[in-house]
């Protein structure tokens, strides 16, 4: 019997789409405390325009080539020795930043959290980075309590739609930054839009937001900062404004540092950056608690994900190429099995 064949999203070389290629590696084996998975989705992330240019704190130590993939849901197909309570067959999902854009890769069976039956595996996948993310600033760096007022940059995007779904679940008044073409769609999932290339959006609530989230960080976060009430919290957790500009990891580092030496300005203004990676390393226990929960929520329907396109292998240079432009109002799902002429596409 042949071997099943193990496709990957391999990094040849830091840079462009183009230095990614499909390759054939060897099929993995779980040994002990692992599970291996037949990958059934695994997303593709803005993240990982970041880790492909060699500009992701997480990943500055890895050398090309490596596999891509920051996330996987798949189906059980091997059980290391040591490993109880999975049966072949189950559906587990993981966190994995490397490795998971792939046929098949190896898990560690304590880090994986288990996929409710019947759940789509392709808007599962979309959950485990963005929605996890957005779930945890929400409920455990910021602590929102009803009512409040919240600011969500890049509103449009995958995090930012989680954080204004998830946001009106939890009982905030939001307001969303977009472009003037995302405008119906921030208002669609529950936030007031602000075009942020017409509008200032220091000067949209005088008495300033409770919360701030901001990924762009445009002019080092300054303005989110002045935006803040008194007492207000800026979570800074991402700089897409730099990487757009290619500017060097040092100036953007530098950046994140003085975050933190806001806290001594007079107002009691607080700044901070928010990393799903540091928070899960910290807290294991509640990333497995807060993506099980976010698939208990997409089972019975409260949530919906949106897809820009399920993908395949045949796709990835193209769609990091979307990615990179921006302006995708739904996931990219990289589907292993399947074949490019049944790519669908879902709003």
């Amino acid at each position: 019997m042949m071997e099943p064949r193990n496709r990957v999203v391999q990094v040849s070389l830091f840079g462009d789409p183009e230095r990614l290629e499909v390759v054939d590696a060897p099929l993995p084996t779980a040994s002990r405390g692992e599970l291996r998975v037949r990958v059934l989705a695994s997303s593709l992330n803005y993240t990982e325009v970041l880790i492909r240019r060699h500009l992701y704190p997480q990943t500055m130590g890895l050398r090309p080539p490596f596999v891509m993939g920051y996330d996987v849901v798949g189906a059980i197909d091997q059980i290391g020795e040591g490993v109880h309570d999975f049966q072949i067959g189950d559906r587990v999902a993981d966190m994995t930043v490397v490795g998971s854009n792939a046929d098949y890769r190896t898990l560690r069976a304590n880090d994986v959290a288990r996929v409710p039956e019947g759940v789509d595996a392709a808007e599962a996948a979309t959950l485990i980075l963005s929605w996890t993310t957005a779930y945890q600033l929400l409920h455990r760096a910021a602590r929102v309590e009803r009512g409040q007022r919240v600011l969500v940059h890049g509103a449009a995007g995958a995090v930012g739609q989680a954080l204004i779904v998830l946001g009106r679940l939890a009982g905030i008044e939001l307001w969303g930054t977009a472009r003037g073409e995302h405008m119906a769609l921030v208002r669609e999932l529950g936030a007031t839009p602000i075009d942020y290339k017409h509008e200032d959006f220091t000067r949209v609530l005088p008495g300033g937001f409770d919360v701030i989230v901001d990924g762009v960080g445009e002019d080092g976060y300054r303005r989110s900062y002045a935006a803040l009430k008194p007492g207000g919290l800026l979570c800074a957790i991402g700089f897409s404004a730099s990487v757009q500009a290619q500017r060097r990891m040092l100036p953007i580092v530098m950046e994140i540092a003085r975050l933190y030496l806001w806290r001594l300005l007079p107002g009691g203004k607080r700044a901070r950056f928010y990393s799903v990676n540091a928070m899960r390393a910290r807290h294991p226990i509640w990333f497995k608690e807060d993506l099980e929960r976010l698939f208990g929520l997409l089972a019975t329907g409260a949530i919906r994900p949106r897809i820009a396109a399920r993908i395949s292998f045949d796709e990835v240079v193209d769609a990091h190429r979307r990615l990179e432009t921006g302006g995708l109002e739904g996931k990219l799902v990289l589907c292993p099995d399947l074949s490019s002429r049944h790519n669908q596409r879902a709003a």
